[in-house]
């Protein structure tokens, strides 16, 4: 039988943090109380972040896949492929919430539910580059593809059937992954629905904003021209 949640977290080079993530995301699922797998895909560490995830999810309904490359966006496809819920949940290590998915489930005419740092009622305790650098991206997505959604990095809910749909035809890897399939649903009509969260993240961020801007603004770019080919 096909669980009712399934839960997705990449993960790369995490050994000193990955029993603490992980021991909270399943103390959230459990506390939400419905059946639900865990994949945890593991992408190009050089620590031993796939065996204490393997040893963490022992007793667990818990599935650790490893990649090659380092690469978060391949590793979240590859988790979402092999993922059988009627929901499908994008967390991170570092950042996961027992109240969204609660608000997941209380949506009756969702396809997707994004939690957006963006939304009037959300608490976003980052430091202000990481608030400044969200709204600019936000801005960014207006501009270039109209959209109107706030937010396409965190946690976020798809049900089955945009997954099916919608992620074989992503190309994006890396960091753009995700926004390219909330891209591509709401263009193709799905439901969109935000709803606010806190954001608190348990360490601090890993990645360099300096590195992530380049690399983020050719993406989009190939993301435009893409599904401007597209029509």
């Amino acid at each position: 039988m096909s669980p009712t949640l399934s839960v997705v977290v990449p993960v790369h080079n995490e050994a000193e943090f990955i029993r603490e993530g992980m021991e909270g995301i399943l103390g959230a699922l459990h506390e939400v109380a419905v059946d639900f797998e865990l994949i945890v895909v593991e992408n190009g560490s050089v620590d031993e972040t796939a065996a204490l995830a393997a040893d963490v999810g022992r007793d667990e309904p818990v599935t650790v896949l490893s990649l090659d490359t380092a690469d978060y966006g391949a590793a979240m496809r590859e988790g979402f492929v092999r993922a059988r819920g009627d929901w499908v949940v994008n967390f991170d290590i570092d950042y996961f919430s027992a109240e969204f998915l609660r608000q997941v489930f209380a949506q009756t005419d969702a396809d997707i539910v994004i939690g957006s740092k963006r939304d009037p009622h959300s608490q976003d305790r980052r430091p202000f580059t990481r608030r400044l650098a969200t709204r600019v991206f936000n801005l960014l997505l207006r501009a270039l593809f109209r959209s109107r959604v706030s937010d396409t990095h965190g946690m976020k809910a798809f049900r089955r059937e945009v997954v099916e749909r919608i992620v074989p035809r992503v190309e994006s890897r890396q960091d753009l992954f995700d926004t390219e399939l909330v891209l591509r649903a709401e263009r193709a009509g799905f439901r969109i629905v935000e709803v606010p969260v806190v954001v608190e993240e348990l360490r601090a961020a890993r990645s360099s904003l300096a590195r992530r801007v380049p690399r983020t603004l050719a993406g989009l770019w190939r993301i435009r021209r893409r599904l401007a080919a597209e029509g």
